[in-house]
């Protein structure tokens, strides 16, 4: 089939919207509450005729996670007979707005603050344990990189954010 839409693997015929449903299931190193989809790391699935290539995009040139999420993503679609071929993508860099809807209502659920759209970013920071917008910011950094670390002066209790990039 032209296109590179299907490929056989494990003697049936595989889409790219399955092989991204498979690594919806690949937790992120570092945040894993979130899939590496949901981050928006996996960047494209391309299925040819000779086998499945994923691109990947670390969410920074430095980011130590980015050698565990290529096992990771081999390792899931290993499991299903699947190998593939992972390769960084380094252009264009990784953004924020790359990372979905689901992603953004998972880090709010697990107590994060996720990157706001562009049209909220001068809107102030809010709790996610009380909802007050009463916040400081105590550190530029968080836990990662990506992160930064916040004080409720409401309820007094820590938080972090994640950094639109």
């Amino acid at each position: 089939m032209s296109g590179g839409r299907v490929v056989q693997a494990a003697n049936r015929w595989l889409r790219k919207e399955e092989v991204l449903h498979w690594l919806e299931d690949v937790a992120d190193p570092e945040i894993p509450v979130l899939s590496v989809v949901d981050l928006g790391v996996v960047r494209d699935v391309r299925v040819h005729r000779d086998g499945v290539e994923v691109l990947i995009t670390p969410t920074y040139s430095g980011c130590p996670a980015m050698e565990v999420i290529e096992e990771r993503v081999q390792e899931a679609l290993a499991r299903r007979g699947v190998t593939p071929t992972v390769r960084r993508v380094l252009s264009p860099p990784w953004t924020t707005d790359w990372m979905s809807g689901a992603g953004r209502r998972k880090l709010a659920q697990y107590g994060i603050v996720p990157p706001r759209a562009p049209a909220h970013r001068d809107h102030p920071i809010a709790c996610p344990r009380c909802a007050s917008t009463e916040t400081t910011r105590i550190s530029e950094f968080g836990s990662t990189p990506c992160k930064a670390a916040w004080r409720c002066n409401a309820c007094r209790e820590p938080f972090e954010q994640f950094k639109c990039i």
